[in-house]
């Protein structure tokens, strides 16, 4: 498991208050310890990706037909029920093809894990959480490697957040909670061990209040992202009762606000619940082929100054996971990131755009969660002498694009430079390194 912050990362604390005469002022404050902000152990070839808008669920995925008749809808994002012991509903139309194919239809993704349900709660027939704190530990952690294992085989990258659904109990018993909460810390750590991003999913007064409640507890790994359960009819991502707008508060919220109902476009029905989101979700690896006449160079990072570590013939088939920024090659300063953790110029790429990025690929990024229990300012530049230019709570994921030298916080010279433009200190943001950069964020 990836190891805790040193002592003194677990001392020191920026102010996000105070900026005298240019320079910041620096005050003793102790952030989060290890727990509840553990680190991604994010692979090569990993990238988060995220939606904001509206979403739908439904238990058995659509035909790629009815996909491609709901391009007419409001909705660019489905759940979609990849694994777990108690997934009621066939899967017939759920392939790695089908994935593949949402996706370059410029569909979002939601994996739902129905696993383990609360020993006090859900369907009497569901297979439950054990009572015994260490065999709901065990338990969840068996539950993020499955989840996994099928996020894979359905070409689900590393970087791609899996949603445990969590059915609702009865808030006042105390052994059930705690089942629960072990269950879900475990599911938590193990997905983060294995380079994937944690979702729970939860009603909102029936669960998802005592997730909140642990939210700085160093017994419990908070998961990344909250999907909640709350048939109100209000599509809002604030405002919930119990849980503190400061608590998952950058793209780190779902909503399903309405239930089982049919809605049709172009002529297909289907019965959905109704979300809406602002969280990560499934990174897909799409198709593309090298252009040219010469051969391709892929290199260990986004320049031409990385090492070249494959070489592609014109025509070669091409997985690409997103794109970042680097120098320009041919007229774009756009770099693919492949399946294999290596990048090619997107010039000798044939995605859409010749000049700028391409949807439905992301942008590379790779998130971790503020440790700082104070909030952790933004800034202008990698320095504690930059301008603030915004706050990050504690707890908030800081969506890093790249990392680059700076001032020296406690130990560490890092800073990450986020997908807003901004930088924060890496001494106060859970990557598995506290001192040093952390793979495979690239240098900015």
């Amino acid at each position: 498991m990836p190891q805790p912050r040193s002592a003194l990362r677990r001392l020191l604390a920026v102010s996000s208050a105070c900026v005298l005469g240019g320079s910041a002022a620096v005050v003793l404050a102790p952030p989060a310890a290890a727990e509840p902000a553990t680190p991604v152990g994010y692979p090569a070839a990993a990238s988060a990706t995220r939606y904001s808008g509206l979403a739908f669920d439904t238990c058995t995925a659509p035909s790629l037909a009815t996909m491609k008749a709901w391009s007419a809808s409001p909705y660019r994002a489905l759940g979609v029920y990849v694994s777990g012991a108690n997934r009621t509903c066939a899967q017939p139309q759920l392939t790695a093809a089908w994935v593949a194919s949402v996706a370059k239809l410029k569909w979002r993704l939601l994996p739902i894990h129905k696993g383990l349900q609360p020993p006090c709660g859900a369907r009497p027939s569901d297979t439950k959480i054990s009572t015994s704190p260490a065999t709901a530990r065990s338990q969840g952690a068996a539950a993020a490697g499955q989840a996994v294992a099928a996020a894979k085989k359905l070409g689900m990258v590393a970087g791609s957040a899996l949603y445990n659904d969590i059915e609702d109990y009865p808030q006042n018993n105390s052994t059930c909670r705690v089942s629960v909460l072990n269950y879900a810390s475990a599911w938590t750590k193990e997905l983060h061990r294995l380079g994937y991003l944690s979702g729970v999913y939860m009603n909102l007064t029936l669960g998802a209040r005592q997730l909140a409640d642990v939210y700085t507890s160093s017994t419990y790994a908070r998961p990344d992202a909250l999907w909640v359960a709350r048939y109100d009819g209000l599509d809002s991502l604030k405002g919930w009762a119990g849980v503190a707008d400061s608590k998952w508060a950058r793209h780190q919220r779902a909503k399903q606000y309405r239930g089982s109902h049919n809605e049709t476009y172009g002529g297909a029905t289907v019965n959905i619940d109704t979300d809406r989101v602002d969280a990560p979700v499934a990174t897909v690896a799409l198709p593309y082929k090298a252009t040219g006449t010469a051969t391709v160079n892929a290199r260990t990072g986004p320049s031409t100054t990385y090492p070249v570590a494959a070489t592609y013939a014109p025509g070669a088939a091409l997985k690409v996971v997103c794109q970042a920024p680097g120098p320009k090659v041919g007229g774009t300063p756009v770099w693919d990131k492949l399946g294999n953790g290596f990048y090619v110029a997107d010039h000798y790429v044939d995605t859409p755009s010749a000049t700028g990025y391409s949807p439905p690929l992301p942008r590379c990024t790779y998130p971790y969660q503020v440790e700082s229990a104070s909030g952790l300012t933004e800034r202008s530049g990698p320095g504690a002498g930059y301008s603030g230019v915004g706050t990050s709570p504690n707890g908030a994921l800081a969506w890093v694009t790249c990392q680059r030298p700076g001032s020296v916080v406690g130990t560490n010279k890092v800073w990450d430079g986020l997908d807003n433009g901004h930088y924060v200190s890496d001494h106060y943001v859970a990557t598995p390194s506290g001192t040093t950069y952390s793979k495979p964020v690239p240098r900015c």
